[in-house]
């Protein structure tokens, strides 16, 4: 029987990857977005009549107070429970910054929002649920989770590099080790990938002067992110939790 993985923030940067990735190897795949055009968007693009596998897009807002619940009463209803959850929901509405550098409470409470609560909230439903079928939780962090920006990087790094996004994801490998520990008794495997710097959205300059202060001289490829998660959620890592691995090119070393 196919395994089922359920992807939030499905129809972002990563996510997509992350989608169209399990959807060719065979998995069945859940994914949520705050639309349906974006939904059909990703769907059109990989969907594929004879690849036997379901690949199921499920429009929901997860900064709702019910969206836990809701995603269990979906899954219910269909019948395919996850057997992985990957949390990847991001808002870069939550990265704005004043003028003079500072992170507003709003931006604070809706980057720890989707980043640590929602994730929370995901994992404890879906491992609590009757019948569940979770082994793996795998969430989304980054290298700057783990060290702080290199102010080198940026002109101006108080607004380019908004400190609500590393102390956010500082949390969510924390939360990764406490859910660890937590679910241990239940055998679900969770763990947190840091990612380094991924090309597509910055300009030639950022990445020349990236690539100056990394020790594989240059931005991950979108293409390479699934190496580590597909590693992760398979049984090559099981008994493997707890972790951060960091994919970084070697950022965080120095």
């Amino acid at each position: 029987m196919n395994k089922t993985i359920l992807i939030t923030g499905g129809t972002g940067k990563v996510g997509s990857q992350i989608v169209q990735h399990f959807y060719q190897q065979g998995w069945n795949v859940l994914f949520t977005s705050l639309k349906q055009e974006e939904i059909d968007t990703i769907s059109g693009n990989i969907q594929n009549e004879t690849i036997p596998n379901k690949l199921i897009g499920i429009v929901i807002n997860l900064e709702d107070l019910s969206s836990a619940q809701k995603i269990i009463n979906f899954v219910e209803e269909k019948k395919i429970l996850p057997n992985c959850l990957v949390n990847c929901a991001r808002n870069l509405n939550y990265l704005k910054v004043s003028l003079n550098g500072k992170t507003e409470r709003s931006e604070w409470v809706g980057e720890f929002m989707l980043n640590v609560v929602v994730a929370y909230e995901l994992a404890f439903e879906l491992s609590n649920q009757l019948n569940s079928q979770l082994e793996n939780i795998i969430n989304i962090s980054s290298m700057y989770g783990v060290v702080p920006p290199n102010p080198s990087l940026y002109k101006n790094p108080s607004l380019e590099s908004p400190i609500q996004y590393g102390v956010a994801k500082a949390a969510l490998i924390h939360l990764t080790k406490e859910l660890a520990i937590r679910l241990a008794n239940k055998k679900i495997k969770v763990n947190a990938i840091s990612f380094g710097g991924i090309e597509g959205r910055v300009d030639d300059e950022f990445k020349k002067k990236y690539a100056q202060l990394c020790p594989f001289k240059r931005m991950l490829q979108e293409e390479e992110v699934v190496g580590a998660i597909d590693f992760l959620a398979s049984d090559k890592s099981s008994f493997i939790t707890g972790h951060n691995l960091i994919v970084d090119g070697g950022w965080s070393v120095w």
